[in-house]
Parts: structure tokens; sequence; C-alpha cells
């Protein structure tokens, strides 16, 4: 019996060190292009550092090029170090990423039909190593659509019956389990008995 608490011991405090090893992991995932007028809307915009150890320097540009514009002019919208730049835009572009600038979303406020159209991400990053000065550049862009009203999504109906079904399913099991137990506890201390005497 010493020895199965030991191991237990052991196998916690290995837990422990592990979970106090781990790290947050940058995930690049794709934005959501269908906006709700009137709402709000996240272009997300994630370039993850392949070495987190590393501190670049870091720009961050975003551009727009409406739908309804025939001429297909691209507008610079924001800049990380001065925020929303004059325009359609104008005290409607919010930050939304991160401090370590992997995620370098913007949220838009009071979405409306004239923000259809192609969003662009530039993310530069410059790594000084003394004499050498390697570069790289991420550009994702978004094509938005803009809806009069939110439309029901089917998978998310799906999946919040599946997690009720779920839900009942697994305590009506715990349920039984316990009951169970509870009669195996029951004749085990019934035998006990009988034996005793």
């Amino acid at each position: 019996m010493p020895t199965l608490h030991r191991v237990q011991q052991q196998t916690l405090l290995l837990l422990l060190f592990v979970v106090h090893l781990s790290r947050p992991v940058c995930v690049d995932v794709a934005s959501d292009t269908d906006a709700v007028l009137g709402g709000s809307m996240k272009l997300t915009c994630i370039s993850c550092l392949k070495r987190e150890e590393l501190k670049p320097n870091t720009s961050v540009n975003w551009y727009f090029t409406s739908s309804e514009n025939t001429t297909y002019d691209r507008i610079h919208i924001f800049e990380i170090n001065k925020g929303g730049l004059d325009g359609p835009f104008r005290d409607r572009l919010v930050w939304n990423g991160s401090k370590d600038l992997q995620d370098v979303s913007l949220l838009i406020l009071n979405v409306s039909k004239s923000d259809r159209g192609t969003y662009e991400c530039h993310v530069n990053r410059t790594f000084d190593f003394g004499v050498y000065t390697p570069s790289t550049q991420t550009v994702k862009n978004i094509t938005l659509t803009v809806k009069e009203k939110a439309s029901n999504d089917t998978t998310a109906i799906y999946s919040e019956i599946m997690m009720y079904v779920l839900l009942v399913f697994l305590t009506l099991w715990l349920l039984v389990e316990m009951v169970y137990c509870y009669r195996k506890i029951s004749k085990s201390d019934e035998q006990a008995q009988d034996t005793a005497y």
C-alpha cells in the first residue's frame, strides 16, 4: 500500500511539473467572413512566430479595397503605432490583438454595407542579429460580406442538441453506476456480517 501511495505522489508531482512548463501555443485560424449590419466584426489575422524567444521589430498595416469601388483603390486603414487612420473607418476600428503581436486582429464597430470588400493584413518582422537582419512578411486577405441579419448556424444548433443529449446520458449512466456500486457494497457488508457470526 505505501508503494501505491508513493507512485500517486510522484505522478502528481510530474503532472504539476509538466503543466508548469507548458506554454500557450499560437494557432493560425481563418477569419470569419460574414458580418451583420450594425454589429461588430472581428477580422482575425494571426502570424505565429516560429521561435518565441526571438523579439523582432514588428509592423502591422491593414488595407481595404471596397467591392463597391470600380477602380479597386486600396486604402490604408490601420497602422499598429498610429491606430485607425483617417478615412471611412475613422473611430470604428479597434485593436483586438495580443501584446506579443502574433494575433494582430482588428474589430470593426457598427458595420455598414460599405464595409464589404477585401481586407489585407500585412505583418512585417525584422530580426536583429547584429550584422545579419533578416525580415519576413505575411499577408492575409479577408473578403468580407455584410448581411442584414444573422443566419442560423445549423452546426451550432446540432452541437448544442448533442451536448444536452450527452449530459442527460452521462447523468443517467452515473446514477446507474452509483446504484450498482451501492448494491455491491451492501452485499459485501452482508457477506462480511454472515461470516463474522
